[in-house]
Formats: structure tokens, sequence, C-alpha cells
């Protein structure tokens, strides 16, 4: 079974240490090759997998999981808590690192995580998409090969087993029958990287690959007329938003709170989901989905160019003002370009600057970016950690922030009583929405195709979760 991906398939993918905060792709490969202790699952967003179950000490601050016995890896080296320990040990994340204290293998199939102080969204970052600390690498190949060995030939405890690569460009997998869930039922995995969409749509249709990702609204359209192929829908889990990346310079005209509230009246939200997701994806007033834990329901902007307008001329800009430059998150350059000319229309002109998906998130990190951000966010889990890359001020792509909010923050990553927690996080929500620190456009949900020999692509199985997953539960028609 052969998959069309829409971007660059990094080597860094094949090893959970490098996953960032935020960054879901890697994902792919991880449901691929690799296992964690705690992973979402269809069902369960905390679905216990290489941990059988876990206990917290009645002060908050232990977890200790019992491990599932007599797992190997690919390789054949037996599966241990030593793996746990080193796997998260070498994680990347500052958040989790911060809070945990210390690591401690009680026996080889006993870990105990020890934290600084109580900490309720542990299990949110350890157990889910939000971090890449709990999926397990193997400590003693690790260390004989080094980090650029592993990522040239990855070993893991997932249902399939890397056969080669063709950096950047495919990566091919066969089942392993040893693995504790079940058999895969497909002997063969193949990703194969297809920026264009045009290319992976006419690869679909020659038979090339059997499942091609993000389709654009005119390929949808035409998947919808051809009887060989069936259109798809999935996502739910990112959200598209404006971040104003210039506003904490006193200086710009994003410092206004009027300006911003003015882009939010530009932007013509149902219309451009329309353009880009034949409709799909749901206009949303915030950057936490509504399914999401602690999640404050906010109504979106609507779309009123007057407004915008009179709103720069009380802001001082009644000709509007030059912005600089937009940076639309890669590969979505589309909207990138007509949320310009939303913005053009009311006096408010950007220029589309696109790069690759590897030199933007470098530059986005180091906060190198200026004017605007077209962004997506789709830190896994709730409120709490969709919010933790972009909000507090030390946020990993956080180019400024409020010392009130820090200070909510702080306090709700402490709370263990859920309800004054509930209350907390929609402050901020709340204060959020009040001073305009974003434009949120739509919770994103996107159109994909899927070819005849598929019985089933494993698509929103885990929901949300965008792509085929679990790997092991696709199915081809015999």
């Amino acid at each position: 079974m052969r998959w069309a991906l829409y971007v660059t398939l990094s080597p860094a993918w094949f090893d959970p240490g490098e996953v960032v905060g935020g960054v879901l792709t890697p994902f792919w490969v991880l449901y691929a090759l690799h296992d964690a202790l705690v992973k979402p699952m269809p069902g369960n967003r905390l679905a216990p997998s290489l941990a059988e179950f876990w206990t917290l000490s009645p002060d908050q601050r232990t977890y200790e999981f019992k491990l599932r016995e007599g797992q190997k890896f690919h390789n054949g080296d037996l599966f241990t808590a030593e793996d746990v320990k080193f796997s998260f040990e070498r994680a990347k994340g500052k958040l989790l690192h911060e809070k945990v204290k210390e690591v401690v293998v009680v026996d080889p199939y006993r870990v105990r995580f020890i934290l600084y102080e109580p900490w309720p969204d542990f299990m949110t970052f350890y157990g889910t998409f939000a971090s890449g600390a709990g999926w397990i690498v193997p400590k003693k190949y690790v260390e004989s090969v080094g980090p650029d060995g592993f990522k040239k030939h990855p070993i893991g405890l997932g249902p399939y087993k890397f056969v080669s690569t063709l950096p950047g460009l495919e990566l091919v997998m066969e089942a392993y029958e040893g693995y504790w869930r079940k058999s895969p039922s497909v002997k063969r995995l193949v990703y194969k990287s297809v920026p264009e969409a045009t290319t992976r749509l006419a690869m679909l249709r020659r038979g090339e690959v059997d499942v091609a990702y993000l389709l654009d609204a005119p390929m949808a359209q035409e998947v919808k007329q051809d009887r060989n192929l069936r259109l798809v829908f999935s996502g739910g889990i990112a959200t598209y938003y404006l971040d104003f990346l210039d506003m904490w310079d006193p200086k710009s005209p994003w410092a206004d709170r009027r300006v911003r509230l003015a882009a939010n009246f530009a932007i013509n939200r149902q219309e451009l989901s329309q353009a880009e997701t034949l409709g799909a994806s749901p206009p949303t007033g915030s950057i936490v989905p509504q399914t999401f834990e602690f999640a404050l329901p906010i109504e979106p902007y609507p779309y009123d160019p007057a407004k915008a307008k009179q709103l720069l001329t009380e802001a001082g800009y009644p000709n509007g003002f030059d912005a600089g430059d937009l940076h639309p998150w890669p590969p979505y350059f589309s909207a990138g370009e007509t949320i310009t000319n939303y913005l053009q229309a009311v006096g408010i002109k950007t220029r589309v600057r696109t790069m690759e998906r590897a030199a933007f998130y470098s530059a986005l990190a180091a906060k190198k970016l200026k004017g605007v951000c077209m962004c997506l966010n789709a830190v896994y889990g709730n409120a709490a950690s969709r919010m933790s890359e972009i909000v507090p001020s030390n946020g990993t792509f956080a180019y400024g922030g409020y010392p009130d909010i820090d200070a909510l923050y702080r306090v709700q990553a402490q709370e263990i009583d859920t309800t004054r927690r509930a209350q907390l996080l929609q402050q901020i929500q709340q204060l959020i929405h009040e001073r305009v620190r974003f434009a949120p456009i739509f919770e994103y949900i996107w159109p994909s195709a899927v070819g005849p020999r598929v019985a089933d692509p494993a698509l929103m199985l885990i929901d949300p979760y965008p792509w085929s997953a679990p790997l092991e539960d696709v199915r081809l028609n015999k």
C-alpha cells in the first residue's frame, strides 16, 4: 500500500527524539516504525500500549508505569525500562524536562517518573502527540550507531520494520509479525514524497499510489466525479490563525488592538474554507478546537470589510499601511495568497513570503520572521497544551506575551482541581480574545483521495488525527 505525501520526507521523523512540540507530521513514521508507552488510539486518547497500566501517587508527583513484558525491538533487543528512561532523556521539548525531576528504573518492567510538583498535564504531554518523549527507541542500538546512524536505519517496536529509504523521497517498510497488538494485514508500506498536488492525483489515477493526501478544492471536485476514486475528509486537529509577529513592537501598527481587529474583520473565513477545503473546515473564533477539554466556545468574527476600514481609520491609518511580509505555513501557500488579498482589500498591504518547511520552522522558532504568520497550530491534548507553544511568553513560537496571562498559565499548570483549572484556562482564552492576540480562521479539515485497491485507509480512526493510523489497521481489497 502506497501513500503520496505532500511534504519532503524528513529523516528526522525516523527518530522520536527529534519530535518538536506542535509538529504532527513525524507521527506518519512513528505510528509505523515505533511504539509508545501510551498513545492516542481508536476510542482512547491515552491508550495503554507498551505500558500495560500506570498509577499516580497520592501527592500527584509520581507516575509509575508497568511495562509490557517480552517485547522485542526489530533487531531482537529486549525492551526494558532502561529504554524508556533513555528515550525520555534524549527527547526534545523543554517543558517535560523542566517538570520531571527524575526518571527511576524500578526494575526491568517498571519505571517511575518523579515530578518537581503536581502537574496535571504530564500525561497530556507524555502520552499524546504533544511530544515524542513517550515513544521508545532501543538504548543499546542508538548508543552503538549514534543519532545519525539511527536515522539511516531506524529500529523500533512498531508494527512495521524499516526496509529502505531514498532520503527525502521514499520510505519502504515491511510488516513486523511480532507486533504485540496484532499482525498487520498489509505486508509492505511505501511512503512517497510528492510535493505537487497535481502529481499526487495523477499518480493515484495511474495506480502508482493508493492514497493521495491533501488535494486542493478543484482537484477534490474532480475526484468526486471519478467512479474509480473515493474522496475522503480528515483533520480536525489543526487550527489556521494569523499571528501578528510585530505586535510586540510599540512602533508597529500591529501594536494597536484596532488594527488587529481590522484584520479579523477583513477575512472571509467561510469563503476561504470553501476555496481551500470545499467548505469542510468550520470557521472559528479560537485557536483551541471546540472538542478539546477546557475549550472556551468563541464565535468567529464576521466578514465585515467596512468595519475593518473604519477601525483602521480610527487607528490613524485611513489609507491603510504596509504590513511587510506574510509567511504562510508550508505548504499552504494558496491560503496565504487569499488572505493577503483580503487584507489588501481593506488597506493592509502584505507580501507573501514562502519558505521550505524546515527553514520555516527554524526561522519561526528562532524569532527571525517579521510581519505576519499565517500559522497552523496542531498541538494535541487540551486547551493548556494547545496554547503552550504560542501563548506564554516563553513558548517556542511566542514572539511576546502578557505578564498577567503568563501568571495565570503558571497557576493553571499546577491546579489539580478540574473545575478551578477550567475556569483559569477559559479566563486565559477570554483575555486572548479580548486583546485580539490572534486572528483565528478555521479548524482545518481537508480532502484526500483513495484508490480502488484500498478497503480501509484507516483515516480518522483516531479522532482527531488526520492521517492513516493505526497502520496495522489499514486494509487492501482481497
